[in-house]
């Protein structure tokens, strides 16, 4: 085969510069697809960020709360009081109750116990319900009435939610002979206040909460040793039923509701 001499002088020069000229029009038909890829890509991002934040100014924006996070509020604020509250506000110090003839009298706290078990504060037959439904913890809080002559133990059980509390008022028993164990305070008018002297036994639902009460004398006396007719026409149970009603009533008292997500202005 004849080999053909390579181009010289003009036509070589014509040649390179056809190459090039292709290479040229080759990388501005590249740089051109890939500029409208960018750009496609940076719109698509514009939007993708735009629906985002005009979803999260919706999201965030504040707005009226509807009935159901209303309710959910109050829940929710009721659910935690039992330990956002210090002690001293789950127990005042003084009880407002009705004494004789309707007359406003005032309990004086003696004290608090320390924070006790469901199965440790209760009788047997209260805490195998109690321990069904999911309790958490019980406090208790003992009063004497305004003339120190009756002792009143408050308990209050705290259950996971309202739904289980339900669950729990639903299978105790009537029996006024059992509910919250008394906590007797030593070297106070309430130390010979025990299981024997408690005279009647009750019980409130509150939000998640059972509230009991319980109360005797502060002389000592037994129930056994107190006639039924006397303690029925007693003052002693109206004001340790109250004592329990108030202490129930601080704990679901719904609290205020904000009006909006991100408080009184919308």
């Amino acid at each position: 085969m004849r080999a053909w001499p390579p181009a010289t002088g003009a036509k070589a020069t014509a040649v390179r510069e056809r190459a090039e000229a292709a290479v040229l029009r080759q990388g501005v038909r590249y740089r051109t697809i890939f500029r409208a890829l960018l750009a496609g890509i940076i719109a698509l991002s514009a939007v993708i960020v735009l629906t985002g934040t005009v979803g999260l100014f919706s999201e965030t924006r504040a707005r009226p709360l509807t009935v159901a996070e209303q309710n959910r509020y109050k829940q929710e604020e009721i659910a935690r009081r039992w330990q956002a509250w210090p002690a001293t506000g789950v127990f005042p110090e003084e009880v407002k109750y009705l004494g004789l003839e309707k007359a406003t009298q005032y309990a004086r706290r003696v004290g608090i116990a320390p924070q006790a078990g469901c199965d440790k504060a209760v009788d047997q037959a209260v805490a195998g319900v109690l321990a069904e439904f999911g309790c958490v913890a019980v406090l208790r809080a003992t009063y004497v009435d305004q003339t120190s002559s009756f002792v009143i133990t408050v308990g209050v059980a705290v259950l996971k939610d309202e739904e289980s509390r339900a669950s729990v008022t639903e299978q105790l028993t009537l029996d006024d002979r059992v509910g919250v164990l008394p906590v007797a305070f030593p070297g106070t008018v309430t130390e010979r206040f025990g299981t024997e002297q408690r005279q009647r036994n009750a019980w409130v639902g509150a939000g998640p909460y059972v509230v009991f009460s319980t109360a005797g004398y502060v002389d000592g006396r037994t129930r056994a040793a107190v006639p039924p007719e006397e303690i029925l026409h007693s003052e002693l149970w109206p004001a340790a039923k109250s004592i329990g009603n108030q202490i129930a009533y601080f704990l679901a008292d719904p609290p205020a509701v904000p009006p909006c997500t991100q408080g009184n202005v919308c």
